[in-house]
C-alpha cells in the first residue's frame, strides 16, 4: 500500500510558472502587435478603385505618347552637389520637366524635382535634390508636347554611382499595344 506524502503547494513547482510565463509573453506580444497596427495604419489601400482604374488608362496614354515620340532619358544624380542632370533624346524638347522619385512604401520619402532645360544644350535638363535619395524607387519623368503630357515611368534601384536609363523597357500593362 502506498504511503501518503505531503504535497507542496502549486506555486512551489516549476511547471506552473513556465506555463504562466508562456501565456504572459504571448498576451504581451499580442497587445504590442495590436498597438503597432493601430498606430501605424497601412496607407497603401485606395478607397476609390474606379478613379484609380481611370488613372491607369491615362498613364498608359501618356506612356504610349512618349513611345510615339521615341523618348529616352539618361539620369545622373550627383551625391556631392545634389544635382540631377538628365539627357533627353527623342522628338520633344519642353522647357521644363517634372521628375518624381516615388518610394513604393513610404510616401514621406517621395521627391519631386523640377528640371530646367539648359540654354547651351537643349537636350540637357538640370534640377536640384534637397537630400540624398537611394534605394528602390519608381522613377517618373513628365513633360508636355503640343498640349499633351507624356510620361516615362520605370522602377529603378537608385544609387549615386550609376546613371539611370528611362524609356528602355517595355510599358507595363501595354505589352500588346507595343508598336
Amino acid at each position: 500500500m502506498p504511503v501518503a506524502t505531503a504535497q507542496s503547494p502549486w506555486y512551489k513547482h516549476l511547471w506552473p510558472w513556465i506555463l504562466i510565463g508562456v501565456l504572459t509573453c504571448s498576451v504581451t506580444l499580442s497587445l504590442t502587435m495590436v498597438t503597432i497596427a493601430v498606430n501605424n495604419p497601412d496607407n497603401l489601400v485606395n478607397d476609390n478603385y474606379y478613379e484609380a482604374g481611370k488613372g491607369i488608362n491615362r498613364s498608359l496614354d501618356r506612356e504610349l505618347l512618349a513611345q510615339t515620340l521615341r523618348l529616352r532619358a539618361s539620369l545622373h544624380l550627383d551625391e556631392l552637389t545634389g544635382e540631377a542632370a538628365l539627357r533627353l533624346t527623342g522628338n520633344s524638347r519642353p522647357r521644363t520637366l517634372e521628375l518624381n522619385l516615388i518610394s513604393p512604401t513610404q510616401p514621406q520619402k517621395d521627391r519631386k524635382i523640377i528640371l530646367i532645360q539648359s540654354n547651351p544644350e537643349p537636350d540637357r535638363y538640370i534640377g536640384q535634390l534637397t537630400d540624398k535619395v537611394e534605394g528602390r524607387r519608381f522613377v517618373e519623368l513628365l513633360g508636355v508636347e503640343n498640349g499633351q503630357t507624356w510620361r516615362l515611368f520605370e522602377e529603378e534601384q537608385i544609387s549615386h554611382d550609376k546613371d539611370l536609363a528611362l524609356g528602355d523597357e517595355a510599358i507595363q500593362g501595354a505589352e500588346d499595344l507595343r508598336k
